[in-house]
């Protein structure tokens, strides 16, 4: 038996379910199917279970790409407050953190159920699971179709959409088919890499920190080139978050962030201690006080932190009234400029996102329609990464918006 539907949603996360609600509720028969036995695992497992869904404040400035210019179209198109309009609808309680960060009062559920609402109002037909083994285009004079060999039948539709995601936690079902399927269709794909994810350091060189596991302080962080000059420097990515040291190496908000900037063999710069003068803050003390630096240290940093760091130069273990100046603004340069090199990261296991995927050169900033005619990719599976904090989520919703709009116009000339 064949199964014939006006489009078929391959991706039951965020962007699928979004987008084939929004298209089912246009008018067009949708398929929404998924290989995994639950949907929007990732919904429910993000924000602590809470689901950070937006951010008050998303704009094209919070996202990655080698065209950074490819993702202002789809989110000027359907903003933040559209989102919220759309909880309110459907009675989903919401606060903000901070930094425009807005999340479920009560669950992540809430945000899979109205997305299941939405695809119910557009009278969706949801397979889950449902496995595709193989897509082919078979091209006609009067319109393309797409035929899907999947393992509950054959599938023809004239519009394919690929939310399948990343590669970022393959626990709960993340697979490279999206890319697969790019590059079967001759579609270039920006090389996907590991982001917001904790970083690793040699063992040997953490040794001193990893008793340190645990320990949250704010921070301000940046990287890139080794050799990067002043001014190179100034046009970095820099955040201020918290960090979180661990066993391994370095996590937390601000770790994060910075991952999915770093780039293997580049070193990262952290200032540990952003709203302090601490080389005026210890030759202040130096002239009053005679406990051991680690001591003095210990006001102005954790003092886990001030032990650590006192304890790896014997200049530094001593009554700060006796140590000279030079040593006093040498630890202070070293706190406010830590500068050291991961060894890797934790890689997608624990990748909150993947960085790159396909190439915005081959897709319509209008509709996320790929130079393939009839085959659209939205959400993560695209070269377009946020920052931590409920961005991704947004291009989720906007890119399936986008995808929703332009299925249902290209149906209309197919009809004419």
């Amino acid at each position: 038996m064949t199964y014939k539907f006006d489009v078929v949603v391959i991706g039951a996360g965020a962007a699928g379910l979004f987008c084939a609600g929004q298209a089912g509720q246009r008018g067009l028969r949708v398929l929404l199917l998924d290989h995994s036995d639950k949907v929007a695992e990732k919904i429910r497992i993000s924000g602590g279970g809470r689901c950070n869904f937006t951010n008050r404040d998303a704009t094209p400035a919070q996202f990655l790409s080698e065209n950074p210019h490819f993702c202002r179209s789809a989110l000027s198109r359907y903003t933040p407050q559209d989102f919220i309009e759309l909880l309110q609808k459907h009675g989903v309680a919401f606060h903000e953190k901070h930094k425009g960060q807005l999340f479920c009062d009560r669950s992540a559920e809430d945000i899979i159920n109205l997305l299941l609402a939405e695809c119910a109002a557009g009278q969706v037909t949801h397979w889950q699971p449902c496995s595709i083994k193989s897509v082919v285009y078979a091209d006609s004079a009067s319109a393309g179709r797409y035929q899907l060999h999947s393992d509950r039948g054959l599938i023809e539709a004239p519009q394919v959409v690929i939310a399948t995601g990343g590669l970022s936690i393959p626990k709960i079902g993340a697979t490279d088919f999206g890319y697969r399927l790019a590059k079967q269709f001759n579609l270039r794909l920006v090389e996907p890499r590991a982001g917001l994810v904790p970083l690793t350091f040699d063992g040997d060189h953490w040794a001193p920190y990893a008793q340190l596991a645990g320990l949250a302080l704010p921070v301000r962080i940046e990287t890139g080139p080794a050799d990067a000059t002043l001014k190179q420097r100034k046009k970095a990515a820099v955040f201020s978050e918290d960090l979180l040291f661990t066993h391994r190496g370095l996590s937390g908000p601000a770790v994060l962030q910075i991952s999915s900037f770093w780039r293997e063999g580049q070193p990262i710069r952290i200032n540990l201690a952003p709203d302090a003068d601490l080389a005026a803050l210890l030759l202040r003390a130096k002239a009053t006080s005679k406990k051991l630096i680690a001591n003095e240290l210990a006001s102005l940093v954790p003092s886990r932190l001030a032990d650590a760091w006192a304890s790896q130069d014997a200049a530094l273990q001593r009554p700060i009234c006796d140590a000279t100046d030079k040593a006093l603004q040498g630890l202070a340069q070293r706190l406010s400029d830590w500068q050291l090199t991961p060894n890797g990261s934790e890689g997608y296991r624990k990748a909150e996102v993947t960085v790159g995927g396909v190439d915005t050169r081959d897709l319509s900033s209008q509709t996320m329609e790929s130079k393939q005619p009839g085959l659209y990719f939205i959400g993560e599976v695209v070269d377009v990464t946020g920052w931590l904090g409920g961005y991704n989520f947004q291009w989720a919703w906007a890119s399936g918006l986008a995808c929703a709009e332009a299925l249902a116009a290209r149906r209309a000339e197919l009809a004419l």
